[in-house]
């Protein structure tokens, strides 16, 4: 599974990428592995991988969810299974339908400083329910109702985003009106 998979500012053009996922495929293949498998948006998402630059470097689109998110794969194994998206996160919906739900992991350093203060801050401002879920283990990731795990915000029980700068209160209003 590749997360966060990007090159920025003055590296970019360089190669980089390209070594970099090279050298997981070798590393997956070393390990026996049937090929590599990411989640990306349709359309650009905050802290998500390039869809089209992976599109180009030979993964395939196996998946597409109605609210933004599609699965790529680059097989190893071309006789493998395609993997697909577990049923908790086939809807774009939450299990709390009132206020904010926040899902996270600790993948990025910055989030969980954003989730816990300033995230905290602007919905007590705004007297707006919230409810955090921290994803700590592989199996909580795993059955999870969103694919990008890294940060998914919800309001109502509905998705609305993968960009961890909505904590800020600015953007947080702006998001939920």
């Amino acid at each position: 599974m590749i997360n966060c998979f990007w090159v920025s500012g003055q590296y970019k053009q360089k190669g980089y990428g390209k070594a970099l996922l090279q050298s997981a495929l070798e590393d997956a293949e070393v390990q026996g592995r049937d090929g590599l498998v990411t989640v990306v948006g349709t359309k650009k998402f905050h802290f998500m991988s390039d869809t089209k630059w992976l599109l180009k470097q030979g993964f395939e689109t196996i998946a597409t969810l109605p609210y933004g998110f599609s699965l790529l794969v680059k097989k190893i194994n071309p006789e493998a299974p395609d993997p697909s998206f577990k049923e908790t996160v086939l809807t774009g919906e939450c299990p709390g339908k009132e206020g904010l739900v926040v899902y996270y992991t600790n993948r990025c350093p910055f989030t969980e400083f954003h989730v816990q203060t300033s995230l905290a801050e602007a919905v007590k401002s705004k007297n707006i329910p919230l409810k955090v879920i921290k994803l700590e283990t592989m199996e909580q990731a795993q059955s999870a109702p969103t694919p990008a795990t890294i940060f998914s915000l919800y309001y109502n029980g509905k998705f609305l985003t993968t960009d961890v700068s909505s904590c800020m209160d600015t953007r947080l209003e702006k998001l939920i009106g």
